[in-house]
Parts: C-alpha cells; structure tokens; sequence
C-alpha cells in the first residue's frame, strides 16, 4: 500500500472515530441535563470520549508524519529529476512552458458574456462542435487557475456543468448581492472544497469554579464538553427560458438573462436562510407574541427590547455590541417610519439624538443597514421576510438577533456554475441553469427572536 493510500484509509478511520465522539457527547449532554442522571453512564461515556481524544490525538500525529514524508518523497523526485546525469538540456522548442496565452472568454472580446453563454447553449443543445471545443479550453484554463471548484462543477460525463468566467462572475454579483441582504450581513465563510457537509463546535457543558469553604478544600472540578454540528451542504439554482431565436440571432438578450439568473440565484438563497422548513430563520427562532388589533409603533417598540433582551440573555458574554441585528419586511420598516410620536427612550442611546427615534440612513433595497432603530441596533430589510403568516395569512415577522451566531459557508468568490438543456424543444425554447453550492445555520445556540402576531399584520400608514 502507497504512502497516499495509507493515508487515506488513516483518515477514513479519523471520521469514523470523530463519529463515534460525536455520538457519546451528546448522550453525555442529554444525561447531564437530567435531574438524577445515571452517574455510571456518565463515567462510562466520559473515559469512552477521553479514549478516543487520545486515539484521534495518536491519529493525527500519524498523518502529519505521513503527510510529512510525503513531502519529502516529492521534494526528493524533483531533485533527482534535476541532477540526473547525462540527461542533455532539452531544445526551447521542446519544452512545454506557461506563457501569456490569452483566456477564451475575456472582458476585452465578450464584455458582457454573451459569446460565453451562446456558446453553453450551442455546445449543450446543439452540439456545436466549435462551440464544444471553446468551452473545453475555457474548462482547461478553469482547472489550471481555479482548479479546487473543478470537481464541483464536472460530473461523470465530459461536463455537467460549467464554471461562469471569473469577470463575469464580478459583473453581475451586485445584481445577485441585491436579492439578498439578510445572507449579506451574517457571518460569512468559505465553503470547503470537498463534502457534502460542514462541521461547527458547540460547547455544551462549561467549565465551573467555586468558592472553597475551607483552606485545602477540594477545587470545583467540571469538564468542558462540546460536540460538533453536522450542516449539510445544500444546493441553490435558478432557471431561465429563452428562445432558442434568442439566443441565435438576438444581440443583448443573453447578458440580460445572466443578470436575471444571478439575481434569481441571491433572492432564492435568502428565501432560504429565512423561510427553510425546521433550519430556517423563521423555523428557529423563539417566538415574541405580539397581539394587538390597533397596533401602534409605540407599543411595538417593547416587544423589540423584549427579543433583544432574549438574545442577549441566552449568549451573555458571547455577544458584542456590534452584533445585535435585526431583520424587517420592507412594508415594517416603512410603518416604523411613517409613525410620529413626542416621547423618547428613557435612557439616551450612544451615538443617537436624545429625541430620535431612530435613524434611516436613506439607502436603497439590498444597498446594507437601512438604519437604526432608538437603541441603535442596525436594520436589514428584506422582501423575503414572510408577510402572509398568521390566521388571517396577512402577519409578518420581526427578527432580533445576534449576526455572529448566524453562519453561511459559500464557495470563495461565489464561482457559479452553469448548464443548458432543451427541455421545451417542442416550444423552440431553452433552458438555462445556474447553480452553487452553500450550508448555514442559525441554530449554534438557540438565540435568535421573532416578534409575532396580529400586531403585525398588514401595517395602517396613519402617522402612528
């Protein structure tokens, strides 16, 4: 067995123990939250846990010797390739070299995409043979510059889909960003390169001190726990039909309709950040009821202070100030506007006018934080925030929370990949496809709040 192989199959028996850990800490945290918890088992499950730690400790210190020697079986072949003796210095015209061979598809030749994606439609539904061949050299340069998402894009067949041209990919993202300011201001990271699920920790059990009664007492003696949250790895695509007379013999539609998929494309993963059954926002959140059939911005307001105070309860020192967020339907935050009042906060609020009651910063949809509200927590508005809930279907829902505990793992520099299929031959028509791949979760700690209820149903604009 090869050194590559040997590790490989260490690595397999790593998850495999890491598997095992996760399962015996969370019967451990189950067992602790119960008023008389079989002390037996929970020795039992402790060493179980602190046995494999050591083994997956012994694991990893033999990959890294692996990977180690490794290294240096690499760095040992080059130089005997370099010092081999009698081997002649081979012709310039015999060695193959990297130049300044220029891209297939480029701003300065396809500034708006629309070679690139006549060429998808052709190569995928036509069987263009020149179009085919352009798009395996643009798959080549792909692998060469942006190899790690290649295996995410190519499938078993000669290409399932196709990665956007990186200066295309920055064209149009502000048309994808727009669809999406509530995944815009949560915690962003990079999606790793292989798997179809992420790993976060979650501490579960916190260590503890405690006071002595006497000199030479015993200390307080509490293990940290935690155990790792499993998020899989979902995919997000979006469509569009064209005109198979369009995309031959238009010139301007196809960079429209690239827009138009980017923008389908933000829209729908926001939708789901929020609106996805059981791991969605709305789904995690613990509700705040609001019940009013006269509702008032005034009376509105404790209800927020009431979440925010939930948030920051159930994070405590976890929470920074810049943190706190909270998340409105486009239709809330102008109600919040329209209202006039002459009463103020109590407690004057850091950077905010003794007498405001809040602050619009004047920025259009999708353009970041909207503005402040009185304590000078940021708002994000957002279209995708549900407003036909509730029993008359016409409630919407106020989100508080802490943005750093809300996690989105995307691919680096949002690389899409891109398919076309003629689904609707009979209709002359073509199908575009985009897709990428993503993970969240808003459920680390239970600390997000939603204000629900007929308070919120649709707003009266009546300066109160």
């Amino acid at each position: 067995m090869t050194l590559a192989q040997l590790l490989a199959q260490l690595r397999g028996q790593m998850a495999s123990k890491l598997e095992q850990r996760n399962t015996h800490a969370k019967e451990l945290a189950t067992l602790r939250g119960q008023d008389d918890p079989d002390e037996a088992r929970v020795a039992e499950l402790r060493k179980a846990k602190d046995d494999l730690d050591a083994e997956l400790d012994q694991m990893q210190a033999r990959a890294a010797e692996y990977e180690a020697e490794l290294a240096r079986d690499d760095a040992a072949d080059r130089l005997a390739r370099e010092v081999t003796p009698g081997a002649d210095k081979p012709r310039y015209d015999q060695v193959a070299r990297v130049g300044a061979e220029a891209r297939t598809y480029r701003p300065d030749l396809d500034p708006r995409g629309q070679v690139f994606l006549r060429d998808v439609a052709r190569a995928f539904v036509m069987r263009d043979f020149a179009a085919t061949d352009r798009l395996m050299a643009h798959l080549r340069e792909e692998r060469v510059e942006r190899g790690e998402y290649m295996n995410r894009a190519t499938g078993t067949g000669n290409f399932d889909g196709l990665t956007v041209p990186q200066y295309l990919t920055d064209m149009f993202a502000k048309h994808a960003k727009a669809g999406r300011p509530f995944a815009n201001a949560i915690r962003s990271h990079d999606l790793p390169a292989e798997g179809m699920n992420v790993y976060i920790g979650r501490g579960t059990t916190g260590t503890d001190t405690g006071v002595q009664s006497a000199q030479g007492d015993a200390a307080t003696d509490q293990g940290f726990d935690d155990t790792l949250l499993t998020i899989p790895v979902q995919t997000n695509a979006g469509q569009q039909t064209m005109s198979r007379q369009a995309v031959e013999r238009t010139s301007g539609a196809l960079d429209v309709t690239m827009e138009d998929l980017f923008r389908a494309y933000g829209t729908k993963l926001d939708h789901t950040l929020i609106n996805q059954a059981t791991t969605g926002l709305s789904a995690v959140a613990t509700a705040v009821t609001y019940t009013d059939t006269t509702p008032t911005v005034e009376e509105f307001w404790p209800k927020i202070q009431e979440g925010l105070a939930g948030v920051e309860t159930a994070l405590l020192d976890q929470v920074t100030a810049d943190s706190f967020l909270a998340v409105m339907h486009p239709r809330r935050w102008r109600w919040m506007n329209q209202a006039l009042t002459s009463k103020w906060p109590l407690i004057q609020q850091p950077g905010m006018d003794a007498r405001s009651g809040g602050l619009n910063y004047g920025e259009v949809y999708g353009s970041g934080f909207r503005g402040l509200l009185p304590d000078g927590t940021p708002v994000v508005v957002d279209a995708n925030v549900p407003a036909g809930l509730g029993t008359g279907t016409n409630e919407d829902e106020v989100y508080v929370l802490s943005r750093d505990e809300c996690h989105l793992w995307e691919d680096p520099d949002a690389p899409f990949f891109i398919r076309a299929e003629e689904t609707k031959a009979a209709s002359v028509q073509i199908l575009f496809v985009v897709y990428g791949y993503f993970a969240y979760t808003h459920a680390r700690y239970a600390q997000a709040r939603k204000i629900a209820g007929t308070g919120l149903a649709t707003p009266t604009f009546s300066g109160q």
